[in-house]
């Protein structure tokens, strides 16, 4: 009897540590797109279909390919940059689009931005040359926009026409999170906190 109750109690309490986890993933993930500093992001169209999970958007960002010029901590007679974080300072464009005005290799800023600008972290491959003419890939982990179905061939052609972009939400720690796709000035498909 006594083994029987340990072992309920012990299928419980791992049932509440999981659902305990995937909870505080939710919530964190809300959070981000309840309270982050909202940018909009210049995109392009890429496939819009996977078999699993349904239509989609591939994304791809102006903020993506940066002037290795832009970035304030190069090593010097470094050759190829070593892959890992990037810290990518984004201000507000004239047209209403984030760009970007400056990166930090590896490490954070060492100066808070300034009014009217963000810091977004993303990830460099390694093997780019960091030579002062050319650009660096950054990933930011927001390359899909999944979508209604049957609605993604026709983003996908209207994208390629006439300028869409992406409402982001940065978090506290430049994490960036996908909260809507935009049509000019008109929200098209937001994303739900949960």
């Amino acid at each position: 009897m006594m083994t029987r109750n340990r072992l309920l109690v012990s299928a419980i309490i791992l049932a509440l540590l999981q659902i305990g986890f995937l909870s505080w993933i939710m919530a964190s993930r809300a959070a981000v797109l309840r309270n982050g500093q909202e940018v909009l992001l210049k995109v392009e169209p890429v496939d819009p279909r996977d078999l699993l999970r349904g239509d989609y958007v591939s994304l791809g960002y102006d903020i993506s390919t940066m002037p290795v010029k832009m970035i304030v901590n190069r090593p010097s007679g470094a050759a190829v940059t070593e892959g890992g974080p990037i810290w990518v300072r984004v201000e507000k464009g004239a047209d209403g689009f984030w760009q970007p005005t400056s990166a930090s290799l590896g490490t954070a800023f060492a100066t808070s931005p300034a009014e009217g600008q963000v810091d977004v972290r993303g990830t460099v491959l390694s093997g780019w040359s960091l030579d002062q003419e050319e650009t660096i890939h950054v990933d930011y982990g927001i390359d899909r926009f999944y979508l209604p179905e049957g609605e993604g061939r026709a983003i996908e052609q209207d994208m390629r026409v006439r300028s869409f972009g992406i409402l982001a939400a940065v978090a506290e720690d430049g994490t960036l999170q996908i909260k809507g796709l935009m049509d000019g000035n008109r929200m098209l498909f937001s994303e739900p906190l949960y």
